[in-house]
């Protein structure tokens, strides 16, 4: 169906519909000139609307103005950047009873929630997405195959900043039992260092990370003890490297000769310097810019 067709738009032509539909205007430098004021904020993650983690990140993300939930009805992890084209996509409000947050479940993918979401249910376009808390790091090349980065590349094709959140393992063999406490110390750090930064505080000698249109900040939360973890690394590079070092295992032959294949994990354990994955390996929070391709 042409846009100029379609019973949203009416006699608008293309032109007219991506103008006014599909892009975002920002400052001339691309940076947000939202700083001090209410935000509009959207939220989604690939883990499913249920995810402890996506509620963690709504309720630090209230403090800074009115927060819409659109996310999957169910798991979604490693979908990568797809969209659903071939299916209708039904969305229902979900009751969080959480101040200054509407949340809302989508029977689609994470890259659909942020089409649906900052377009369709928000009754204004997003001033920033985040996209999280992933249950497990999206850091090196492993942000590929993550839906909870994809997601946040996805708003930044739309022209919003973007910050994709992601964290060790939670209730998991590969997890190393200390819980979030470490997220739940930074994530209120970071989310002020980005949203609302201070020019005199903390990270005032520092060339920190700051929210561009169309650009991605990666963050992710490194799985040790508070007391282990050593600060924030800014501006750190993708590793060529994978977190987790993958293979796979024959769990059953079936019929005809068939085989029947188990993916498996391992924990990497060294990273080249200046890289994401050697800040976590070193304890570190990571923070970097993810680019779309260009």
């Amino acid at each position: 169906m042409l846009l100029s067709s379609h019973p949203k738009f009416g006699k608008e032509s293309s032109y007219e519909i991506i103008k006014k539909h599909f892009t975002t205007e920002y400052s001339p430098e691309g940076e947000s000139n939202y700083m001090g004021k209410t935000w509009k904020i959207l939220i989604t993650n690939d883990d499913g609307i249920d995810a402890k983690g996506l509620k963690r990140l709504a309720e630090a993300a209230s403090k800074y103005g009115e927060v819409w939930v659109v996310a999957p009805d169910g798991q979604r992890s490693a979908a990568s950047h797809s969209l659903t084209i071939n299916d209708p996509l039904d969305v229902y409000p979900v009751e969080w009873g959480m101040e200054n947050v509407h949340a809302f479940s989508c029977t689609g993918l994470p890259s659909d929630c942020v089409r649906i979401g900052s377009k369709y249910v928000m009754p204004e376009e997003p001033d920033v997405v985040f996209s999280g808390i992933n249950n497990g790091f999206n850091a090196g090349a492993d942000i590929q195959y993550s839906a909870t980065v994809n997601a946040a590349l996805d708003a930044a094709i739309c022209g919003y900043p973007a910050v994709a959140f992601s964290e060790g393992f939670l209730n998991d063999p590969r997890s190393s039992g200390h819980g979030h406490k470490v997220t739940d110390e930074y994530l209120p750090i970071i989310l002020k260092a980005l949203i609302d930064p201070d020019p005199a505080g903390a990270f005032r000698e520092e060339r920190i990370n700051t929210l561009k249109a169309g650009q991605v900040v990666n963050v992710n939360f490194p799985d040790c003890a508070p007391e282990e973890c050593k600060g924030i690394r800014w501006n750190c590079r993708v590793s060529i490297d994978t977190p987790y070092i993958d293979y796979y295992t024959v769990s059953a032959e079936l019929p005809r000769g068939g085989k029947r294949y188990t993916i498996h994990w391992i924990d990497r354990d060294h990273a080249n310097e200046g890289t994401d994955l050697r800040a976590l390996l070193d304890s570190y929070v990571a923070v970097g810019i993810v680019n779309n391709i260009s």
